[in-house]
């Protein structure tokens, strides 16, 4: 805000007045000036949306930190779900742009299929961050994510471990990966655990699948399984994936001759690696809810100005049925954090 001392005067011929509604009316004018309008300026309440594209825990933990990031910050954080769905995802995002948000924090289905439409958000200065997944082009102003081949080679190297130790260093392997969801971030786990098994000259990769939803990953185990009946590893590059590697384990009898190693993390997963089944060995997760918060205060570093890094990379955490004491831990800290989203 300023002041300016105004005088207003008007020549009617017969001397100079004072006109006071006209100053009052003056004076109004350029205080709305100065402030920028009523839905302008520094107390303009910050809108935000988050798009996930599927509805596990690893995205409901994306959107549990995204929102207590949020709400720490007091700004509105509009929530969505693409559902996988690339039309889904171009509308909704439009639909953000419309509704004039500033800032829009998404896993985009792809790098090259999600360009047009996060480039329109750009182009009416909407700041884009992604996180999860990234797009291709400058388009967003910095990414968060896992390091995806990380996530693959930390369960890749306790996979080499029980092969040398249990199996005398040979094994035929079987891979189920989400390369026709997200090709970039399957491809990056997947060659992380490949590159540490194959480090050892008796591995065989035997097959090679795509099926990321639990339901999918039961079927094409069954199928694996009966094709290659001396199957000794499955890997699994996202939760679904895992789970359901487990479950057909378990339902074809197979418990004590094929072990199952995954990514990500869940409460289900935690029981398997408990359970006294032996069936799933380890699992390197991700940091959802960290990546989720730190997506919204990027955003809003961004958006006031602040400097913010390209690309910030996290560890995975790894969980290892030989060590209970770590998983526990992990159980109740994921717990905590789930209870933050009721």
């Amino acid at each position: 805000m300023f002041t300016m001392e105004a005088k207003v005067t008007i020549n009617n011929g017969s001397g100079k007045y004072l006109a006071p509604m006209l100053l009052a009316l003056m004076l109004m004018a350029l205080a709305l000036v100065s402030c920028g309008g009523a839905d302008q300026g520094g107390d303009k309440r910050l809108k935000l949306a988050g798009i996930v594209f599927q509805e596990d825990q690893f995205f409901r933990l994306i959107q549990f930190g995204m929102q207590h990031a949020a709400d720490s910050a007091g700004v509105e954080l509009l929530l969505a779900n693409s559902d996988g769905k690339p039309d889904k995802e171009i509308q909704l995002v439009n639909t953000y742009v419309t509704r004039k948000v500033d800032a829009i924090v998404i896993s985009p289905l792809s790098a090259t299929a999600s360009v047009t439409a996060l480039k329109r958000a750009r182009e009416q200065d909407v700041a884009v961050v992604t996180y999860n997944s990234a797009v291709q082009g400058d388009i967003a102003v910095a990414h968060i994510e896992s390091d995806q081949s990380d996530l693959g080679r930390q369960t890749g190297q306790v996979a080499r471990r029980y092969i040398e130790e249990r199996l005398g260093g040979k094994a035929k392997v079987a891979v189920l990966a989400f390369k026709s969801q997200l090709p970039e971030s399957s491809n990056g786990r997947r060659n992380g655990f490949v590159e540490e098994v194959a480090k050892l000259p008796g591995v065989e990769i035997v097959a090679e699948q795509d099926a990321w939803l639990a339901e999918m990953a039961i079927k094409k185990v069954g199928d694996i399984l009966t094709a290659n009946p001396d199957l000794d590893i499955l890997w699994a590059a996202n939760e679904g994936g895992t789970v359901g590697a487990v479950m057909a384990v378990k339902n074809a009898g197979k418990g004590e001759q094929v072990a199952v190693f995954g990514t990500d993390t869940s409460a289900q997963l935690i029981d398997f690696l408990l359970s006294g089944d032996g069936i799933l060995q380890a699992i390197t997760g991700q940091q959802p809810f960290a990546i989720g918060s730190s997506a919204v205060r990027t955003a809003l570093t961004a958006l006031k100005g602040g400097h913010v890094a390209a690309t910030v990379s996290m560890a995975g955490v790894l969980l290892r049925r030989d060590a209970p004491e770590e998983i526990h831990a992990f159980r109740a800290e994921l717990t905590r954090l789930m209870a933050q989203g009721d």
